[in-house]
């Protein structure tokens, strides 16, 4: 039996090393880069690349990149001055082409930024609607994925904040005034985002998903680590005047259903280059 065709819209952070692991399986794998330059390079990694921009309209050779089995959208919300309506637009009309395509299964990476902070674990049912998010915006742009449903496969993997590679937690903080030291980190190592990833493709799985390690050390605990391992100044931790709200996301409904086996389940123990 062939392997099924991967087409993934956005090369970055995340999407690169998810690439290079699927072609490392088997896998034909497409993918887009706004820069001209980087489709050449692309191909010759093994890539089938093609230029595209989503401006919010899609610009550029999407058509190629719809000619998949699976289709994996890791493009970030940047607002910034196109304003917070700008991404929800990008996926609408995305979805919209993706409607008309060959593509079966639409995976959406989107984030953890959605629940709202209310001092307490998270499910995955704790944000449905654009009204209870704290990134409605977000939550908007999934609701444009999911309600190609009846049509498509369609998996929201909303991922904790993402780390490893060169993301060094420390080197955010070095030398600040920091007073959410009690607050737990919801982090996911770029490896486990990625082994995910696959096992969502591979197994097929279908659904509203949260991604984060298991383990929820603190931010305190997480900035000492971090500073001292790669010699970056401390900050300063301080006591807030008020205390400061917080979240600890569930990811237990993901695991259960790939029984995926964290390479990196503790913040405190994870790579990096």
């Amino acid at each position: 039996m062939s392997q099924p065709t991967i087409s993934i819209i956005g090369l970055g952070w995340l999407g690169m090393p998810l690439a290079e692991a699927l072609l490392t399986a088997g896998h034909r794998v497409l993918g887009s880069t706004t820069t001209p330059d980087k489709v050449a390079l692309l191909r010759l990694k093994g890539i089938d690349a093609q230029q595209l921009s989503l401006n919010p309209q899609p610009v550029g050779e999407l058509a190629p990149l719809l000619a998949a089995d699976v289709l994996v959208v890791n493009v970030p919300p940047k607002a910034g001055q196109q304003g917070d309506a700008f991404h929800p637009e990008q996926m609408r009309l995305l979805a919209q082409a993706v409607a008309q395509s060959r593509v079966g299964h639409v995976i959406y990476v989107s984030s953890t930024s959605v629940y709202p902070e209310l001092n307490r674990e998270m499910v995955e049912a704790d944000v449905v609607t654009p009204e209870q998010s704290a990134a409605s915006r977000l939550v908007e742009a999934e609701q444009h994925w999911l309600a190609l449903s009846g049509q498509k496969q369609i998996t929201i993997l909303r991922c904790g904040g993402l780390m490893g590679d060169t993301r060094i937690p420390g080197k955010y903080v070095a030398g600040r005034v920091v007073d959410s030291g009690a607050v737990l980190v919801n982090y996911i190592h770029q490896t486990d985002a990625v082994g995910l990833l696959l096992a969502i493709i591979r197994q097929n799985i279908v659904g509203t998903f949260n991604a984060v390690a298991p383990q929820h050390p603190t931010r305190e605990a997480i900035y000492r680590k971090s500073c001292a391992d790669f010699g970056y100044a401390l900050p300063t931790f301080v006591t807030p005047t008020q205390p400061v709200s917080f979240k600890q996301i569930n990811g237990d409904k993901l695991t259960a259903a790939t029984q995926y086996q964290f390479i990196y389940p503790d913040p405190l123990l994870f790579s990096y280059q």
